[in-house]
């Protein structure tokens, strides 16, 4: 079994309790960075765990999943979708989600980490909050071919992989987002999920000018109080902690991707002091930048 399917169905060994939905992360938290985006079939870990996934959570994920034949039955949030035969299922980050799938339903699993929906997605174009709205709605006549394209190319080994992976899955986003708007589902009440995702999209566009909670909450014309209980709600995490690992996950991404220095990687982050930088990270990684840096292999992952 492949560690990181392993990591993301692991929440299916046991069913959590309500009270305590778990959270899951795909990439684990020792700081590696493999793949940002996985994909495979729906069978492959729903047939070890009888067809049923108990209901869970990514704090660091988004999936899309395609449902070609068979179906069954999606728990997305506090609401039961049917499941049948061409359609698609859009779990946000956060959301929390089950799935009880007819015995031999086939599909596929796109499974994209937070640092490539914050590459993929430009703010301007508001497809962050159309996104966010966890659904299940009719696949359009794209939707297989591009499913099987990036199943095929993420199976293999191919030249220029991450970068395919890369451009099919900005389109599969771009074609569930408009997907999502057509079908009527993209815009949603604003709810303490709404409240979430307003704020992970404030996140996105003000993370470098190190915003404090409090400047967030203001934004968001709430106290940073009511803002941090949304938060944990949603994921589990106050406030400061989704702040702070937007900042990670953009510090962890320069020191993968690109050859500059820790203290350019620093100033570009808006810190003034490396050294404080190097602290911050290390408190939240369990190593240094540097030796970060050396145990992921530089610019070397296999996708950016």
């Amino acid at each position: 079994m492949d560690v990181t399917g392993y990591l993301l169905y692991k929440s299916n060994m046991e069913k959590p309790d309500p009270s305590s939905i778990l959270n899951c992360n795909l990439f684990g938290e020792a700081g590696d960075l493999p793949d940002v985006v996985h994909c495979e079939t729906i069978e492959t870990r729903s047939k070890l765990h009888d067809w049923e996934l108990v209901p869970h959570r990514h704090a660091r994920l988004h999936q899309v999943l395609l449902i070609e034949a068979g179906g069954g039955r999606a728990t997305l949030e506090d609401d039961a979708w049917p499941l049948g035969p061409h359609t698609l299922v859009n779990v946000p980050t956060g959301a929390v989600h089950g799935f009880s799938f007819t015995p031999g339903t086939e599909g596929w699993v796109v499974t994209i980490a937070s640092e490539m929906m914050d590459e993929t997605l430009e703010p301007s174009e508001g497809l962050r909050h159309a996104l966010a709205r966890p659904a299940v709605f009719p696949a359009d006549s794209m939707a297989r071919p591009l499913m099987q394209q990036i199943f095929t190319e993420h199976a293999g080994r191919g030249y220029a992989r991450a970068q395919i992976l890369r451009s099919l899955t900005g389109v599969l986003l771009g074609r569930v987002a408009r997907g999502l708007s057509d079908d009527g589902i993209a815009t949603g009440n604003p709810d303490g999920s709404g409240l979430f995702r307003r704020f992970e999209t404030l996140v996105e566009e003000h993370f470098l000018e190190h915003w404090s909670v409090a400047d967030y909450a203001k934004a968001l014309s709430v106290s940073p109080t009511h803002l941090s209980r949304v938060t944990r709600a949603a994921i589990g995490q106050p406030a400061s902690r989704v702040i702070e690992d937007r900042m990670i996950r953009e510090a962890r991404r320069n020191l993968v991707y690109t050859n500059l220095p820790v203290s350019r990687i620093a100033y570009a982050l808006g810190y003034n002091d490396p050294a404080y930088f190097s602290r911050v990270f290390s408190q939240a990684t369990g190593m240094a930048p540097r030796d970060f840096r050396e145990r992921v292999g530089g610019t070397q992952g296999a996708a950016a």
